[in-house]
């Protein structure tokens, strides 16, 4: 449940973070005045392991607090859809082009993080200390990503006729992809856990900003041209894009 501070009639300053406790779990909040808004906006960041309030300049403390436990309800059930945090560790699971991999930790210290098939069932072989199997993970998943962008982006720049400056691999929680001006574009390495049919869909998307740099209907006739499959990926993302922000690598 909540925890609160108990309501002031002296006005406090908002405190810009906080950690706020939901049915036993910690989430950070930020709290961001916004001198346009008129009323107070709750919402969860993607993945699920952060909350945002933006509020009204000069909000007191204690209406904050009331704010959230009108809302507690609706916090939780939302809350609620990301099921609990995913921990990567051996005898685990991660998905890999939409494929679910046994996690196996191979107890070896030196040796590199690779994919195999035993008994019939994927796997996902990780070596080095127990406590770094994560971020080996994150790793291997960072170089598969690159690997499959590039061939994906060089295919669909070359139907538009347009060049790529750089692709770079970020852990973005806010969008999965972005395209510059002038041809730089940088996609999310979470993306790599979703289906081939998705991942396609984000190289087709922001290679067609490079001729439309909008959302305009030309702009989505060109991503449904590059990928026909646009729609199915869209709504897949949709479902399960948030999923795959929650997974903790650390």
């Amino acid at each position: 449940m909540y925890q609160f501070l108990k309501k002031s009639t002296r006005a406090k300053p908002v405190p810009q973070q906080r950690l706020l406790q939901v049915n036993g779990r910690e989430m950070p909040l930020t709290i961001r005045q916004n001198p346009r808004a008129t009323r107070i906006t709750l919402r969860i960041e993607p993945g699920g392991r952060a909350l945002k309030m933006t509020v009204p300049r000069g909000l007191r403390h204690w209406e904050v607090d009331e704010f959230l436990e009108r809302h507690q309800g609706w916090l939780m059930t939302r809350l609620a859809r990301y099921g609990s945090e995913m921990t990567l560790r051996h005898d685990g699971e991660i998905a890999i082009r939409g494929v679910p991999h046994r996690i196996v930790h191979t107890g070896l210290l030196r040796g590199i993080t690779e994919t195999a098939v035993v008994d019939g069932r994927s796997v996902l072989r990780v070596s080095g200390m127990e406590e770094h199997v994560g971020r080996r993970i994150a790793a291997f998943l960072k170089k598969e990503a690159r690997r499959d962008l590039e061939k994906l982006v060089a295919t669909h720049a070359a139907r538009v006729g347009r060049p790529v400056r750089s692709l770079t691999m970020k852990d973005t929680r806010s969008r999965w992809g972005s395209c510059s001006w002038d041809g730089n574009l940088s996609f999310s390495w979470r993306i790599v856990m979703a289906p081939p049919q998705v991942i396609d869909y984000l190289a087709a998307h922001e290679v067609a900003h490079l001729r439309e740099m909008n959302h305009s209907a030309a702009f989505w006739a060109l991503c449904g041209e590059l990928c026909p499959a646009m729609d199915e990926a869209k709504a897949w993302l949709k479902r399960h894009g948030s999923q795959l922000h929650a997974i903790d690598f650390d």
